[in-house]
């Protein structure tokens, strides 16, 4: 892949990249104005609105901290994968070490789930705190070329530092439902200060009103707004591994095959889904076109994957827009 083909395919990555730095810092900006309404409208001046974002950074803070510190190893845990070393799975690690080179990137720490249904993730808070896990399905059910792409796809994650974008991520969303939750609460027992004066009173009021109405909806547009990013980094982690691997059609018979297979993944639910290269929830996947999926449809992924083969780059769907 050389020349005007090799440009269009960096400019794809590049505006990948742009798209999601700006739905991150749309998030970002939303959050932030959602504690000032919620402090305004629940103290009643401007001063106050200060409440809402002390909230939101304490909330924020905490669940960082432990986010970047422990949410590896929980969610290695609850994914019940076992480390494993360079005896156990020699052909694993050779690949792994092939992409963490190609990539220039330190060695992983690599991880087996016991289950036949073929898939894999990366997590970690930073390149040299980085884990790859695969299932023993995808060892037995691939070639080495497709266990090539799908490395080199989690690689990506790693090297583009999406692991720690995700986790940015949920953090503001939890954020933003434990101020929607504490404000909602609030106004349960009675909360809030009301001001006398006339007009403070009633810009209190309106702001009182937009607050309960994006108290109610912000948990779900946070959520969608989620959804879009993870979306995003799926298209971006495909074409990087592209980039790495030079052979499009290893990452794309991977995904048909995993595609393909209808075992789900027993160890897998709504909180690690969005994290594996194909949704492990079947059912979530046969509606991967819907808003509230965590990946693009894998159809789409595959068709770009293989126009790449001959040097093609097509627009991605509505997803990449």
């Amino acid at each position: 892949m050389r020349g005007a083909a090799e440009a269009t395919f960096r400019e794809r990555i590049a505006r990948n990249r742009r798209n999601s730095l700006l739905l991150f810092v749309t998030f970002l900006v939303f959050v932030l104005a959602f504690g000032y309404i919620i402090g305004y409208a629940w103290v009643g001046d401007p001063a106050g609105a200060f409440f809402g974002l002390v909230i939101a950074f304490f909330a924020g803070g905490l669940s960082g901290l432990l986010s970047y510190y422990a949410g590896d190893k929980m969610v290695l845990a609850a994914s019940r994968a076992r480390r494993i070393e360079h005896d156990d799975a020699p052909v694993l690690f050779n690949v792994v070490e092939e992409m963490a080179i190609a990539a220039g990137l330190p060695m992983p720490k690599v991880y087996v789930i016991d289950d036949s249904a073929p898939n894999a993730f990366a997590t970690g808070r930073d390149p040299e705190h980085a884990s790859v896990a695969v299932t023993s399905g995808l060892l037995e059910k691939l070639d080495r070329d497709e266990l090539q792409g799908v490395i080199a796809h989690e690689m990506s994650h790693v090297r583009n530092l999406d692991i720690r974008y995700s986790m940015l991520v949920g953090i503001l969303v939890g954020t933003t439902v434990l101020i929607a939750d504490f404000f909602l609460r609030s106004l349960w027992w009675g909360g809030g200060r009301r001001r006398n004066d006339q007009g403070n009173g009633q810009l209190q009021l309106i702001l009182m009103i937009v607050a309960l109405i994006l108290a109610i909806l912000a948990p779900i547009f946070a959520r969608l707004l989620q959804l879009s990013i993870s979306r995003q980094r799926e298209y971006l982690a495909d074409a990087s591994a592209v980039e790495l691997t030079r052979n499009p059609k290893g990452l794309a018979d991977a995904l048909e095959k995993i595609a393909k297979d209808q075992e789900p993944l027993e160890v897998a639910n709504r909180a690690t889904a969005h994290l594996y290269i194909v949704n492990p929830i079947k059912r979530f996947e046969k509606h991967s076109r819907s808003l509230f999926s965590t990946h693009p449809p894998i159809e789409e992924r595959i068709r770009i994957l293989r126009a790449m083969e001959t040097g093609g780059v097509p627009q991605t769907g509505r997803d990449a827009g």
